[in-house]
């Protein structure tokens, strides 16, 4: 079986990261902010412009992918499916916040962040837009996926193993099954 994984939110917990990374940026910049854990995106997950999200992610961003730990159990889990499946990791991850000193090379730290932590893996395949064309172009069986978007547009064609995030709680729907951690990944695959 070929499995697909989205990193931020599936691999990493970014809300987690957004929620207390963002408020020690605003605290230090003395930003108002407002956090809402049900919102998927930065701005209105922090209650702060877009500017200041650009901001945040422009002091945050290379720390969260160069250092910042996947979840509990990712790892392990990941290793047991890889045994008896392909792993695609698909990611949106881009260089949108990243310092000048960075852009260009943000594969480059995707692949060493993998490494670092020994994520194994068979193919990485970063997207642009809807992820549901990288999904069928690889003939993925079942995607690993938090996003709202991303999680209702594939599972119109493909199984998706909904990963319980703040922001995803009302994602359900034919083919949306949500799991709770790594080991109920592994226990409903």
């Amino acid at each position: 079986m070929k499995i697909g994984i989205d990193m931020d939110g599936c691999i990493t917990d970014i809300s987690r990261f957004v929620a207390d990374y963002g408020a020690k940026f605003c605290y230090e910049n003395n930003i108002k902010y407002s956090i809402k854990e049900d919102e998927y995106d930065e701005s209105k997950a922090l209650g702060i412009s877009l500017e200041d999200v650009e901001k945040f992610w422009n002091e945050y961003l290379p720390y969260y992918s160069i250092e910042y730990n996947p979840r509990e159990f990712a790892r392990e889990v990941i290793e047991k499916l890889k045994q008896d499946n392909e792993i695609y990791i698909i990611t949106a991850r881009n260089e949108e916040g990243l310092p000048p000193e960075y852009y260009g090379k943000m594969q480059e730290l995707v692949k060493a962040w993998l490494k670092k932590y020994n994520i194994n893996y068979d193919r990485l395949i970063f997207t642009q837009g809807s992820k549901l064309p990288y999904c069928l172009e690889n003939n993925i069986d079942i995607m690993i996926e938090d996003s709202p978007r991303n999680i209702l547009d594939i599972s119109q064609k493909i199984p998706v193993l909904c990963f319980d995030n703040p922001y995803n709680k009302n994602m359900e729907g034919k083919n949306i099954k949500r799991v709770y951690s790594w080991y109920d990944v592994l226990n409903n695959i």
